[in-house]
């Protein structure tokens, strides 16, 4: 028999052993590169096209918000295609499915013209994609890096587990900028779902479109995270793939003649997108526009209070005198934010709510997370709402701004005053506040902001649940159908497990997770 002390060993040298083969490599010898300027792109055709527009607008951006998925998919795809110089790209999300691939094919031909091509993602949300992106990073004019990845690719969870301080921050950002003249911000990854491709849970989302001076502060942005600690060039972490950028191609074709992307070619084909930009065509919001991120060292732990993004938009709140309409699709607003949503109704701030419904959720945890805090909300005179799944037909086709009823929110976005707006990434939750990095843009348009509070009047009373508490204190929910209401007494699209479920759930120490 093997003494125990001898199997005591052997387990600690094995799990040192692992450890350390784990450990990432060293950033020696890393390449450098920086945006260009404005002023070294605007030779381009986008840099032609809008500087009469800049130029017109001293000081403002011109903001276009993309709610149609669509659209967004659209706007993207033409953009890559119409860059002449660069492209900064960074996601949280991309997936390898169909707009996945064909926005990957679309960065590997820009590549191919002359196109400088950055790509930044984050490696928890590029499950298969390794092979994909090392034939990606092959041509000379591109180069992909992911944020604080895992050495361990094959079990991911298991880096994940032995890393978890570190592995626990992601970079949740999201932006596409080209030339350094128009850059597309806000909630959406890059996945079938997000552009409403997926047969399964769609995402519901809001992007902005900006030209001008903010579109500078966004490139900087992206040096910031592409220079950072935790940003490491894919070949030293992926194995190099004997695959060729040709067969890339060749799979994005085939994809393109599929079925299943008859959408999304049609909405290529019909777009009028470049052609509107070009020939200054685009309705712009011209406002004052800036951009706030969190410093990237946020994802090592290691930045200050403030320099998070968090701070910015607590001094943004701390200042509304009459209204806040927020929607966010994982919203955990803590005990802390209880009381300051409970102060501004003090104040005589209305406060309106939007989040996703248990039935429309795809993260129970989160969930549960918030409804612990529901009850008194509704007491603290917040008005909640829940988008729900499964409205009408004629709500299916146009729900308004935040998408369709069969939708699971995603959307990132309030509205002060009916004077300031924010669009980004940025969850209402601890993981937001204090784990993930984030950016957005905060606009001074009255418009947009009146859009958003227009909608509270409207399309999301027909699309989701208003809760309200009876006269024992319990919640409700009335939902509106065909201009019909009715109320619940129990929490829609959820059977007795499911609903102790969430209640367990809300009582493990979890929160500063969600």
């Amino acid at each position: 028999m093997v003494p125990t002390s001898l199997w005591r060993t052997c387990l600690i040298t094995a799990l040192c052993s692992l450890v350390t083969g784990c450990a990432l490599p060293a950033l020696d010898g890393r390449s450098e590169s920086h945006a260009f300027t404005q002023a070294e792109t605007a030779d381009t055709t986008l840099g032609q096209a809008l500087s009469g527009e800049r130029d017109a607008h001293p000081g403002l951006s011109g903001i276009l918000t993309l709610a149609d998925a669509h659209d967004a998919f659209a706007a993207r795809m033409l953009l890559v295609e119409a860059a002449e110089r660069s492209l900064d790209v960074q996601y949280y999300i991309w997936r390898d499915d169909i707009t996945g691939t064909l926005l990957l094919d679309a960065l590997l031909r820009a590549a191919e013209r002359g196109v400088r091509v950055r790509l930044l993602l984050d490696d928890n949300g590029i499950t298969g994609l390794d092979k994909i992106l090392s034939t990606l990073d092959q041509p000379p004019n591109i180069e992909v890096r992911l944020f604080n990845p895992f050495s361990l690719r094959q079990a991911k969870i298991l880096g994940y587990l032995i890393h978890f301080p570190r592995a626990n921050r992601r970079m949740h950002n999201k932006s596409l900028t080209v030339d350094n003249q128009a850059t597309i911000i806000g909630g959406r990854n890059i996945g079938d779902e997000y552009f409403d491709a997926s047969e399964g849970v769609l995402f519901a989302d809001l992007d902005a479109l900006a030209i001008g001076p903010v579109v500078a502060d966004t490139s900087a942005d992206f040096d910031r995270y592409w220079a950072s600690e935790s940003s490491y060039p894919l070949e030293l972490i992926v194995p190099r793939t004997q695959s060729t950028p040709l067969r890339l191609h060749n799979v994005a074709a085939d994809l393109s003649r599929t079925p299943a992307a008859s959408g999304y070619v049609k909405a290529l084909r019909e777009s009028d997108f470049i052609a509107r930009l070009l020939d200054r065509n685009l309705s712009f919001q011209w406002s004052k526009t800036t951009l706030v991120s969190d410093d990237p060292a946020k994802g090592l732990g290691e930045a200050s209070d403030g320099e998070l993004l968090i701070s910015d938009l607590a001094n943004m709140l701390d200042t509304p005198t009459s209204r806040v309409d927020l929607v966010s699709p994982y919203f955990v607003p803590t005990q802390s934010g209880v009381d300051m949503f409970t102060a501004m109704v003090q104040r005589g701030v209305q406060v309106r709510i939007l989040t996703n419904a248990l039935e429309a959720t795809d993260v129970t945890p989160v969930h549960a997370g918030y409804a612990k805090y529901r009850r008194a909300l509704l007491e603290g005179g917040v008005k909640l709402y829940e988008m729900r799944l499964g409205a009408d037909d004629q709500h299916r086709e146009k729900a308004g701004p935040f998408g369709s009823s069969g939708s699971s929110l995603h959307a990132k976005t309030f509205a002060l005053d009916d004077q300031r707006v924010f669009i980004g990434s940025f969850n209402f939750d601890p993981r937001s506040a204090r784990l993930n990095t984030e950016m957005g843009f905060i606009i001074e348009s009255p418009p947009l902001a009146a859009a958003i509070g227009q909608a509270f009047e409207s399309d999301i009373p027909a699309n989701a649940y208003e809760l309200g508490l009876d006269e024992n204190g319990q919640i409700y929910w009335l939902e509106r159908v065909n201009g019909e209401q009715r109320r619940l007494d129990s929490e829609p699209g959820a059977g007795l497990l499911k609903k102790l479920g969430i209640r367990l759930l809300s009582w493990l120490p979890i929160e500063w997770l969600l």
